[in-house]
């Protein structure tokens, strides 16, 4: 596998520490996540603590695609030991070459969030999400995608917060959020 064009860093807002994904994480997360309330608009049902560290450890091991990196955070209050939540980020590498145009559009990240149902209403899913798109917005990406259920409010508000905005588009049920963040690519 090779090495990743982006990676995921520590980053900080003013109530939170977004820390890379670590497979230690699993236990305390399953337990975070656990609620199956989380599901209502997204299908599944909680990971076991095993299942979870499972799918930590491909996550951390990363993409097996060379243009697309994934980069997975925990969510930390600073007023807190504990973690509270995930931000994500799939970034697909902008190309260039025959039928593809001569420009490269930089790239791409698709985005998303959970925050444990104890922690909610209090802003931290639409912070990290802020914090999340600035950080893209200095990596050569030009363009940040959500997939929000159309009767998730909350998710709406979200992305919204994080300056995507709704578009006409639906895949699997959801529409699709949409930020433009422009300039010039690399």
């Amino acid at each position: 596998m090779s090495k990743p064009f982006v990676s995921a860093e520590p980053l900080s807002t003013s109530r939170l520490d977004l820390l890379p994904l670590r497979v230690e994480d699993a236990e305390e997360m399953a337990a975070v996540l656990s609620d199956a309330a989380l599901h209502t608009f997204i299908g599944g049902t909680p990971y076991s603590p095993e299942a979870l560290r499972a799918r930590y450890e491909r996550l951390v091991a990363g993409s097996p695609d060379p243009d697309v990196t994934w980069c997975n955070w925990i969510l930390r209050p600073l007023t807190e030991n504990c973690l509270v939540g995930t931000v994500q980020a799939t970034i697909t590498r902008g190309r260039t070459g025959p039928g593809r145009g001569t420009a490269d559009p930089g790239h791409t990240a698709e985005i998303a969030w959970v925050v444990g149902t104890r922690w909610q209403g209090r802003g931290f899913a639409s912070e990290a999400a802020r914090a999340l798109v600035e950080w893209l917005a200095k990596r050569s990406v030009r363009t940040v995608v959500a997939h929000i259920h159309p009767e998730h409010l909350a998710s709406a508000s979200v992305a919204a917060a994080a300056g995507l905005a709704p578009t006409e588009e639906e895949q699997d049920g959801e529409r699709r959020w949409r930020l433009d963040l422009g300039g010039d690519a690399p």
